[in-house]
């Protein structure tokens, strides 16, 4: 089954998320986030020491240069990452889909309804 627009009679929702509206499970997921950031934060810094790339030696120039290039990644990532939500929602539903950024978060979103199995493959 595809996503639709409407449940199907007999059918309700069950639960709803809103981080914006429920700080407890935002700083929870957050929490998370951090936890399973750190071991990768320091299998990162073993591959590339994060001294090497913020160092000073090779002058100004490169090191701006390699911050930038840090920051452009960082948002390219985050640009790509919810495209690829997007276009799921549109593959499985095709419902319009909306993006947009809160400030904490970058979103994809559709007012369509997903099986489970299609929700996991989407989210």
């Amino acid at each position: 089954m595809r996503g639709t627009l409407t449940l199907p009679d007999g059918y309700a929702g069950l639960c709803s998320i809103d981080l914006q509206k429920d700080k407890r499970l935002a700083l929870l997921i957050n929490g998370l986030a951090l936890l399973i950031a750190l071991p990768l934060v320091f299998l990162g810094n073993r591959i590339v020491p994060l001294r090497t790339l913020f160092s000073m030696d090779d002058g100004f120039g490169f090191y701006f240069l390699r911050l930038g290039m840090l920051t452009a990644g960082y948002a390219a990532y985050v640009v790509l990452h919810e495209l690829v939500h997007g276009v799921c929602m549109k593959y499985f539903s095709g419902a319009p889909v909306r993006y947009g950024f809160t400030g904490l978060y970058a979103y994809a979103g559709s007012e369509a309804y997903f099986t489970k199995k299609r929700y996991f493959s989407v989210y």
